[in-house]
């Protein structure tokens, strides 16, 4: 079944679909050219399948696709902008290290 990432601005997160079934989400809030992620959430049942990471890499495509800079202060977020350093430019350098990032940048 297809994994998709879709953007429901109304609702003001993105949602990660198994074909038409919601199984997870990521609330976010744009204000000034960041985009603020306070919270992702996956269906329990599901865990250990890499939703979680295909809905963040879908939410921080998002963003740089229209120019954002991101606020992870969720920690699953912030965990995978550590583990895909290729990310981190994503987060403005002056707020690196408020998320422990500062020494993920290249």
């Amino acid at each position: 079944m297809e994994t998709t990432v879709v953007d429901v601005p109304e609702k003001g997160r993105f949602e990660v679909r198994q074909g038409e079934r919601v199984v997870g989400l990521a609330s976010y809030h744009v204000e000034n050219g960041q985009m603020t992620l306070p919270h992702t959430e996956v269906d329990p049942s599901l865990g250990g399948q890499g939703i979680g990471k295909a809905l963040v890499a879908g939410v921080l495509t998002a963003a740089r696709e229209r120019g954002l800079t991101v606020l992870p202060y969720c920690s699953f977020v912030r965990h995978y902008i550590q583990q895909h350093p290729e990310t981190t430019d994503l987060v403005a350098p002056a707020d690196r290290p408020h998320f422990g990032l500062a020494t993920a940048a290249h």
